[in-house]
């Protein structure tokens, strides 16, 4: 039994406080800075407490956008954001699903060879096959669309490994009482195989979701329609300007608006995602 000791759970909270201060206090200046003037964001120091241009400032770039960014609403790009995280989630899962319960469940030649090799593609980050697959969504005219933002980047090998460990848990008891059922292999997927799952298919949402939504170079190379811009590419026009003035108070209100998707599915499936973490679920 642990004792407690009124010093460590001192400085244990101590620690813990500066910890949350260290992290949220860039976050707060980002906040605060939304909502003041250009003048005040520029001038030194720059106030530390919230001005009285909230409204306005995320007004005008929900509906008007920046011009450094090109003139398209912010709204919009939040939209493309969040349809491009929220198809990779669902890809990566549904494609990985598939995959490990074809290698887990079916027997055919070079099974374990086809496993390792997708697993060997972990070692092919997207910047090294970046050249090839831009030329083949280029060929096939998906410059500047969803597909294109999505389907090259749908495939998971990390994903597929995971879900293989995880059938590789289930009882075979599961699959003979199917069987005698009279299920066939289609109905043992979806009706036990999947509910078994869903914790950690809700822990990989999460994860795959912020990973879809932090998307930079993939993005940035083959939208060159304002309207298809997402909002990671967006933030970076905006700061990237060369003669004229970086409007950082908007720019500010925009990475606030960007943190607030991941932080909402992080809220909402918070519960789901440590279970799916730390629950076997057999």
């Amino acid at each position: 039994m642990v004792e407690r000791q009124p010093g460590l759970t001192l400085l244990t909270h101590v620690i813990l406080v500066f910890g949350i201060v260290v992290v949220a206090f860039p976050i707060y200046v980002t906040f605060v800075a939304s909502t003041h003037t250009l003048d005040d964001v520029v001038r030194a120091p720059m106030p530390l407490l919230p001005g009285h241009r909230l409204l306005e400032n995320y007004q005008a770039v929900l509906g008007h956008g920046l011009r450094s960014a090109g003139g398209a609403p912010v709204g919009r790009m939040l939209v493309n954001s969040l349809v491009m995280a929220a198809a990779i989630a669902a890809g990566k899962i549904a494609i990985s699903l598939l995959s490990a319960f074809a290698i887990v469940y079916f027997r055919f030649p070079c099974r374990a060879a086809a496993f390792w090799l997708i697993f060997l593609t972990l070692m092919l980050p997207v910047e090294v096959r970046i050249v090839p697959t831009y030329k083949v969504i280029a060929d096939l005219g998906l410059l500047n669309s969803y597909a294109g933002l999505t389907v090259p980047l749908i495939a998971s090998a990390t994903a597929t490994f995971l879900f293989r460990q995880f059938f590789l848990t289930v009882p075979d008891e599961l699959l003979e009482a199917a069987r005698i059922d009279g299920a066939g292999p289609l109905r043992f997927f979806t009706a036990i195989l999947v509910p078994v799952s869903r914790t950690s298919i809700a822990a990989l949402f999460v994860i795959l979701f912020i990973y879809g939504w932090n998307q930079y170079l993939w993005p940035l190379l083959i939208t060159t329609d304002e309207a298809m811009y997402t909002i990671v590419v967006a933030i970076h026009r905006m700061v990237s300007v060369a003669e004229a003035q970086v409007e950082w108070h908007r720019v500010m209100a925009t990475a606030m608006l960007a943190m607030l998707p991941p932080v909402v599915v992080v809220i909402v499936m918070q519960r789901w995602f440590v279970r799916g973490l730390v629950e076997t679920e057999k």
